[in-house]
């Protein structure tokens, strides 16, 4: 991490003091995205179209015609950290992830950017810009062009084509009953992100959850070769109930989950127990809230927040079949074990246990 990438003379500039949202914190809640999304216009029919708007899949597919498939999908957001360099390393990485959430190779990107040249420098928006180069770069890719805008608050991201064999493709909306869930990266990123914008955040906090967003979701790329795994998403800004209720009901399937099993990023709980949380916490609880049950026993408030709080580039959500749980566990690690089960369809689409 490039330090004070921020200075202008002797001050620092705090890129989250200048936003209203952070990082994936500022999707729009899913129930108000499927009003805005409500439509009666019917579309040519495409058969080359593998995956489109009229599922909630992680990038659009297209099929060449000869084995593989063009993905094509976009990302951007407000910042989630203030350090501008990481800022654009973040929301590269977090752009990148839904062509390897597809089981992809990502093959080039062009930019987003908007900035408030009244309040920011250039040279700080040089700096964001800079970190998704270098983002690109070691996701083996061009940053190869992009498109840039006057704006309130600084916002950046990037617009992302990728190959897949189409053997390969993975969506989120092909799980299977019985199949065993896997989750990459511990959340906790909402909560952590938040104790930083209000000041509170432990420095060895902040190392680790920049850590975190930057790291790439390259396994996925890996993962997308085995068969046996049936369907894959990145977990982002509707929290892990929200992406797992999309591969539940998109698959016609419930889903347990099991929360002494969930990983937890350090320090989030404590943040939590203080009342330190995103407001999409909030807004994506009220989502989807009465589609959970929980068992008795399970601290329901921390849970509830927890499990729906954002995250930015958070970890891949795999449904695994069971008998090649292993060759998971062989790529992921061996400290990882399941996470949640698919289920018969049932009153509530996840059940926390």
């Amino acid at each position: 991490m490039i330090q004070d990438s921020n200075l202008t003379g002797n001050a620092k500039v705090l890129l989250t003091h200048f936003s209203h949202g952070a990082g994936c914190g500022c999707k729009i809640s899913p129930k108000i995205l499927d009003e805005i999304l409500k439509t009666n216009i019917s579309l040519p029919g495409n058969n080359n179209l593998l995956v489109g708007s009229s599922s909630k899949d992680d990038a659009a597919v297209y099929n060449l015609g000869n084995g593989t498939a063009l993905i094509s999908t976009t990302d951007f957001f407000m910042p989630i950290v203030d350090d501008a360099y990481d800022f654009g390393r973040i929301a590269a990485a977090n752009s990148i992830s839904d062509v390897y959430a597809m089981g992809g190779t990502p093959l080039m990107a062009i930019a987003i950017l908007g900035w408030p040249i009244d309040k920011l420098s250039p040279e700080i928006a040089q700096r964001v810009i800079e970190g998704g180069r270098i983002m690109c770069r070691e996701a083996g890719m061009s940053l190869a062009g992009g498109h840039s805008i006057d704006s309130p608050e600084p916002i950046f991201g990037l617009a992302v084509t990728g190959t897949v064999p189409i053997e390969n493709l993975k969506r989120n909306n092909t799980a299977q009953k019985g199949d065993l869930l896997f989750l990459t990266k511990p959340i906790g990123v909402g909560i952590l992100s938040t104790a930083q914008k209000r000041g509170v955040l432990k420095e060895a906090f902040l190392k680790t959850m920049t850590g975190q967003m930057t790291e790439l979701n390259k396994i996925g790329e890996v993962l997308g070769k085995i068969k046996g795994v049936t369907a894959m998403t990145d977990v982002t800004g509707f929290g892990l109930l929200g992406h797992l209720i999309e591969m539940a009901e998109g698959s016609n399937l419930g889903a347990e989950i099991y929360f002494d099993k969930i990983p937890i990023m350090d320090g989030a709980k404590d943040y939590l127990s203080r009342k330190i949380f995103s407001g999409a916490v909030t807004r994506n609880w009220n989502s989807y809230g009465e589609k959970i049950g929980f068992d008795d026993g399970i601290n329901v408030p921390e849970a509830s927040s927890l499990l729906s709080d954002p995250q930015t580039n958070g970890g891949l959500l795999i449904s695994v079949k069971k008998e090649s749980a292993n060759d998971v566990i062989n790529i992921l690690g061996k400290n990882f074990e399941p996470v949640g089960m698919m289920i018969s369809p049932n009153k509530k689409s996840i059940w926390v246990k």
